[in-house]
């Protein structure tokens, strides 16, 4: 009971990352497809601006996910990360590299530097859900088991190619989605339109990208396609596709809060139905979530410390998400440093 429990939450995290974490990947996309220096100017200006608050404290959640795998599942941890060591490393690195562009792109003085950092911030936030979607569909595809030696076929399969295409789908819906309220938020009418028609379009490739990975799943991990077509799951793929059609017509009107709401919804009911269609498995179909599980006792501990953390960090990544979106977390202009600094006007007063 307590291993279904711990099971769901780890479920629940992966979620969330891929909603929050998958918004910032998106932004990144738009970054890269943006185009040249002039032409990309006014993007990458929202992109800067709307992600600059939040972008760190996204990771949260994956650092939350790994800790309930080590913890929780040992087995399926070892598994995984022995069979997939290599998608996972380059994941990992453009992780870091991606993050190291973006801090270093805004304070860099000299434009050459500016498009370096911008360019390995920008194609890390593509390779790295790519990579991670890859992982997701080695699993899926039932070609990880416990022993597996790592190998290529392990995350080149093809459901692991649908899977990491989807997962770069996914972010550029949710990067554009976001923006275009980003847009609104900072009042720049001619990017409203910029992004909310590369929403339509990345919620219209996503949708020709579900429909492959439906026949792909059929036929490459047939306990995925029949957890997809059958109960829970199916519940999931349901509710991910009227959240869809919602989506694209709040698009196609003036996009409000709402929007946003139904892209999420789109991607959670996603992740959702996956995590369902591969019950009782956690790698179907050699693992099972009993087989996988720790300890009881470290069950019961981590089941504690996660409560706690949730009620301790929930409502602290909830409020720092609603200021953000209400455009109460406004980064400090040049002109208003040197206004609340010395009399040499060079940076801000010493606090205390």
């Amino acid at each position: 009971m307590t291993a279904d429990l711990i099971a769901v939450v780890l479920l629940l995290a992966v979620t969330a990352y891929a909603c929050a974490g998958g918004t910032d990947y998106g932004a990144g996309f738009w970054d890269l497809t943006a185009g040249g220096t002039e032409r990309g100017r006014r993007p990458r200006w929202l992109i800067d601006h709307a992600m600059a608050p939040v972008w760190e404290v996204n990771n949260v959640w994956l650092i939350f996910v790994l800790v309930i795998m080590w913890t929780g599942f040992p087995i399926l941890f070892q598994t995984v990360f022995t069979a997939m060591w290599l998608p996972l490393a380059l994941a990992a690195m453009g992780l870091v590299l991606r993050g190291a562009g973006f801090a270093f792109r805004k304070p860099s003085r000299r434009l050459a530097g500016r498009r370096l950092y911008g360019a390995v911030f920008a194609v890390a936030s593509v390779v790295t859900p790519f990579f991670l979607g890859a992982a997701v569909g080695g699993v899926a595809s039932g070609r990880v088991a416990p022993g597996t030696a790592a190998s290529a076929d392990a995350w080149s399969n093809p459901t692991s190619l649908m899977f990491g295409l989807i997962a770069i789908a996914t972010t550029a819906l949710l990067g554009a989605v976001f923006l275009t309220g980003d847009a609104r938020r900072f009042e720049a009418p001619d990017l409203v339109g910029y992004f909310r028609w590369r929403a339509l379009g990345s919620l219209a490739v996503l949708t020709v990208l579900a429909v492959i990975t439906g026949f792909v799943t059929h036929e490459d991990s047939p306990h995925v396609w029949h957890g997809l077509t059958h109960g829970l799951g199916l519940l999931f793929v349901v509710v991910a596709g009227v959240t869809a059609l919602a989506t694209a017509w709040l698009l196609l009107r003036t996009p409000g809060t709402w929007v946003r709401v139904t892209a999420v919804g789109v991607v959670a009911s996603a992740v959702l139905a996956w995590g369902m269609a591969q019950r009782p498995y956690l790698v179907p179909t050699s693992l099972t979530v009993a087989d996988a599980a720790g300890a009881p006792a470290t069950l019961t501990w981590l089941a504690i410390v996660t409560l706690v953390a949730l009620v301790l960090v929930v409502p602290a990544v909830a409020l720092l998400y609603w200021l953000d979106t209400h455009g109460e977390l406004e980064e400090l202009t040049d002109a208003e440093l040197r206004r609340g600094g010395g009399s040499d006007g060079e940076g801000p007063a010493p606090s205390g």
